[in-house]
Order: structure tokens, then C-alpha cells, then sequence
């Protein structure tokens, strides 16, 4: 089974300018501006580093990013900018033109809604390609799931995560937010209690097996990413947290039908 990556987007590695990226160091507390990390980055290219090696060392500390958003885009930039000094060819430090448009290829449709037994791998395989093919439906949903679980999403910033561990807890259950919601177009989820993360669920309960595998794929992928990976030592508290979300999604999407 595919999946999108922790964003819902790849990193697209593209040094966009030094305007744009002195503004995303400067958000996520970089001390750095354009200039210094060209410099920094030089010096570790002459040293052997890598990329993964050098980018951390332009921060004091854990950056800090406001969204996953900025944090792809800024290591977009930081990534792409290498590239272009690995190369050594020349460097230009203004923005590049925008590119030619590309036909875009026809988005995923929704898949058809489930019953009472819950998604099968085939309907979760159409709904995240759904949900990475059509941006009005994922805003719409990504909206729906922050108005309707703002307890839920209130208990996982209080929970201590990492940027990391937060980010990807935040999107999977989102994703799976979305999956529920897709499944029963037109009725929205019930809001769950917040206390649904710090406590065990119910004996018996049973979560439908292809969200659980999808949800266990996702931690795999995170822990393996290459930019920013999660932590082998926050993996367990993570998927604790994110397994208890989808236990309360499903009992609001079971009892709500």
C-alpha cells in the first residue's frame, strides 16, 4: 500500500532565493541568514560533510517551524541550495523564474463510502491518493477536522512531543480523520474528547484492520525519512497516541451512524 508522505507533500528540493529563505531561517530561529549558510555550507563541502550533516549545525538547538509547511519549504531551500554549491556552478542568490506550467494528471476521485464493517486496503489506497491528488478536498477536510477535533488536537500539544513526533501524530490523524469522513460523505465525525489520548481504550475494542496498517506503514516511513526523521526513541509513545486517536474517531464514527 503507498502513501503520501508526513505533509500530505514531497520535498521539493529547490533553492527558491535569498529573500524567501532569509525569512524561513528567520522563523524557525536560525541565527543564520542566506549569506552565512552559503558560507557554512562551503566550508563543509571542502571538509567531506553532507547536506544532513551541515544543515542541523545552522541552529542552536531544535528549530522551531510555525507549521510542517514552513518546515518543508525552508529544508526545500536549505537542500536545494546545496545542490547548487555541490555543483559547483555559479550562484544566484535572487529568486528563479517561475516554471512552465505541466499538465496536470486527472485527480483520484473519492472512493465509494463503507459500511458498518469498515474500509478495506482498497478504499484506503483511493482515499490518500484522493487526499494528495485534490487540494480543495484535503483544505476542506484538513478545516473539518481542525474545528471539529480542536479537543483532540489540544491534548496532543500538551501531550511533549517533539516537532517531529508532533508534526507526523498530527497529520496521520488527520489523514485518518479524513478517511472516516470520506467513508460517510455528508455526516461528519462527532467531536471527541481530548481524555481519548491518555487513556487506555475500552476492552474490546476493535479498529478496522487497513486503518491500522496504514497508520503503522506511516510511523515506518517517518522513522525512516531521510529530512527528519522521528526518533526511534518517540516511535512508541507516538503510535500510543495516534492509535488512541483513531480508537476514538472510529467509536464517533460507529456510534454517529
Amino acid at each position: 500500500m503507498g502513501r503520501s508522505k508526513g505533509s500530505g507533500e514531497e520535498l521539493t528540493r529547490q533553492f527558491e532565493g535569498s529573500a524567501l529563505l532569509d525569512d524561513l531561517l528567520a522563523l524557525a530561529g536560525s541565527r543564520y541568514d542566506t549569506d552565512g549558510v552559503v558560507v557554512a555550507f562551503r566550508a563543509a563541502l571542502k571538509e567531506g560533510h553532507e547536506a544532513r550533516e551541515a544543515i542541523p549545525t545552522l541552529f542552536d538547538g531544535e528549530p522551531h517551524f510555525p507549521s510542517p509547511e514552513i518546515a518543508r519549504r525552508l529544508y526545500g531551500n536549505l537542500f536545494g541550495l546545496w545542490d547548487v554549491l555541490a555543483e559547483g556552478g555559479p550562484l544566484t542568490l535572487e529568486a528563479p523564474p517561475p516554471r512552465e506550467p505541466r499538465h496536470k494528471p486527472e485527480k483520484t476521485p473519492p472512493p465509494s463510502p463503507f459500511g458498518p464493517e469498515g474500509p478495506g486496503e482498497a478504499f484506503v489506497e483511493q482515499a490518500w491518493r484522493h487526499l494528495e491528488d485534490d487540494e480543495r478536498s484535503r483544505t476542506r477536510l484538513l478545516h473539518a477536522f481542525e474545528n471539529r477535533q480542536d479537543g483532540l488536537l489540544e491534548a496532543l500539544d500538551e501531550a511533549g512531543l517533539s516537532d517531529e513526533g508532533y508534526g507526523v501524530a498530527r497529520f496521520l490523524l488527520f489523514e485518518l480523520h479524513a478517511f472516516l469522513e470520506l467513508g460517510r460523505p455528508g455526516k461528519g465525525l462527532a467531536r471527541v474528547d481530548s481524555r481519548a489520548l491518555t487513556a487506555e481504550p475500552p476492552d474490546g475494542t476493535a479498529l478496522p484492520p487497513a486503518l491500522v496498517v496504514y497508520a503503522e506503514e506511516a510511523l515506518f516511513e517517518a522513522e525512516q525519512d531521510e529530512e527528519a526523521p522521528l526518533s526511534a526513541a518517540e516511535l512508541p509513545r507516538v503510535r500510543t497516541l495516534v492509535m488512541r486517536g483513531l480508537g476514538a474517531l472510529w467509536s464517533a464514527f460507529t456510534t454517529g451512524a
